[in-house]
């Protein structure tokens, strides 16, 4: 069993960066790829990035590439999305999730709460 707590979303202007983070409990997280989702108001979620256990490999949305980075820390249990020149249509809240792969095709078997991002105009 994998909980994931998600942090750090918020209300920023467009053009700015939000890093949000997700913690994960149990000594098994480094066997899990991570990903992150997210679901705007009004529309079904989607993925937006993925990495696996190692780190060694990466996978992004097309609306979010060379925008947004997602990176992981095994040791402190913890996975992050880097979101720089956010626009108003990244305005969504944010699920973290844990799977044996998570790539856009796949669905993880471990989900956060969310955590909400709102990008102002």
């Amino acid at each position: 069993q994998v909980q994931l707590v998600e942090s750090g979303g918020g209300l920023v202007q467009a053009g700015g960066s939000l890093r949000l983070s997700c913690a994960a409990s149990g000594r098994t997280f480094s066997s899990y790829a991570m990903g992150w989702y997210r679901q705007a108001p009004g529309k079904e979620r989607e993925f937006v990035a993925g990495i696996s256990w190692s780190g060694s490999s990466l996978y992004y949305a097309d609306s979010v590439k060379g925008r947004f980075t997602i990176s992981r820390d095994n040791a402190k249990y913890t996975v992050y999305l880097q979101m720089n020149s956010l626009k108003p249509e990244d305005t969504a809240v944010y699920y973290c999730a844990a799977g044996i792969v998570v790539t856009s095709t796949t669905t993880p078997t471990y989900w956060g709460k969310g955590t909400l991002v709102t990008v102002s105009s």
